[in-house]
């Protein structure tokens, strides 16, 4: 599997999944584009070809996540899914938006930027008080007594980058339904997920979750070419939303020719338009391709059982504070925690330099040491990862 990616090999990779390197396929896939596109564009009839390649990621991605390929709208990052999405919604002047301080800067300042356009109110809910200790019953409880008869919009992310907590989505989804089968269809509460951190590191449909709205990038977990990524919506959710990016598709382009609105799949024609990094969308069948080969089931589990295995030496060390809980049902790939007395730029600083391991810290205002075990790590990089941690007291 490590043979598959170009990381230095003299380096454990607990921070892979921030800004993925794609596996080799990925890699002579964006090659091959990139040289193409460069040396003879008539190829691709200069840009025009993406209307097939841009399909067949579609498909792609569909496939893989277990989704209609028309329900997807291609994008260059999550951010730009979640603009796409919350900028997008038809919402009123009083219309709530229920989200939690838990979420990253994309989710907040697009909704900060909705809020300050249109007078759409934003309010927050806290999950939890401590992340070790969150579980299913609260999260849903807290939330759901959150909901009023003005929100409209429930904004979550399913794993929180900034603790590790996996938020029980199905269970979220469940309890809004209950909300949902005494309102209309124009007051129905919408469930909007940044899916980041659990795409690709855990084995479910993403329609399974119940979400109405999910997004996530493809150069995370799933280890695919960078600046790509992707919102899924049902047909009834994106019904709600109000197309802000023209798409290059066939269906915009014959309505702008016939001089009728178009008509198409929700996900192709909320598609933004424009010229892209071709070469890096049209090589993501291959990173999916890499992926569905191992089993989308395999990977989770590689993923689940070095996070526990990483958790419970971190558990074990006197100085070291675990902040993701430890359980797997309220936490996926993200491993976050504290060294007393050690600020975590520091650890992060120390294990690079002496003991040859990549991590990160959470961008938050409250930071933690990170590691993200993935499909490029092992087991005895786990160990040396805890060894190394247990070398600060």
């Amino acid at each position: 599997m490590r043979a598959q990616f170009a990381l230095r090999p003299d380096y454990a990779h607990f921070a892979a999944f921030v800004l993925s390197s794609p596996p080799r396929s990925v890699r002579e896939a964006i090659a091959s584009f990139r040289d193409r596109l460069d040396t003879f564009p008539e190829e691709f009839r200069h840009g025009v070809a993406d209307l097939e390649y841009g399909a067949r990621a579609q498909a792609a991605l569909g496939g893989y996540a277990g989704a209609p390929p028309g329900e997807i709208a291609l994008t260059d990052s999550a951010t730009m899914a979640i603009g796409l999405v919350y900028g997008g919604l038809r919402l009123e002047p009083g219309d709530e938006v229920l989200t939690t301080p838990h979420e990253f800067y994309s989710t907040h300042e697009s909704l900060r930027l909705r809020s300050a356009a249109h007078g759409v109110r934003v309010r927050q809910v806290a999950l939890y008080d401590d992340p070790a200790t969150a579980s299913r019953e609260e999260m849903t409880a807290r939330l759901r007594r959150a909901v009023t008869g003005r929100t409209r919009v429930v904004a979550l992310t399913w794993v929180h980058s900034g603790t590790g907590v996996k938020v029980p989505v199905r269970d979220v989804a469940d309890a809004l339904a209950r909300v949902n089968a005494h309102r209309r269809e124009r007051d129905r509460v919408l469930l909007c997920v940044d899916g980041v951190h659990g795409f690709a590191a855990e084995d479910v449909d993403v329609p399974a979750l119940g979400a109405d709205f999910f997004m996530t990038s493809a150069h995370k977990w799933l280890f695919g070419p960078r600046g790509t990524g992707f919102a899924w919506g049902s047909p009834a959710a994106w019904r709600r939303v109000d197309t802000a990016v023209p798409s290059f598709s066939a269906p915009a382009f014959t309505g702008w020719l016939t001089g009728r609105p178009p008509v198409g799949d929700p996900g192709t024609l909320n598609s933004p338009g424009g010229y892209h990094s071709f070469e890096n969308r049209w090589a993501l069948p291959e990173a999916v391709a890499f992926q569905r080969a191992i089993g989308r089931d395999r990977v989770a589990a590689r993923v689940r059982e070095q996070a526990t295995r990483l958790k419970e030496g971190l558990a074990a060390l006197p100085r070291v504070r675990l902040v993701t809980p430890r359980s797997a049902e309220v936490s996926a790939g993200v491993v976050c925690c504290v060294v007393d007395g050690v600020a975590g730029e520091e650890v992060v600083a120390r294990l690079l330099a002496e003991h040859r391991i990549s991590a990160g810290t959470t961008p938050y205002r409250e930071s933690y040491v990170r590691f993200g075990p993935s499909i490029v790590t092992d087991d005895e990089e786990v160990d040396r990862l805890v060894r190394a941690m247990a070398a600060f007291g």
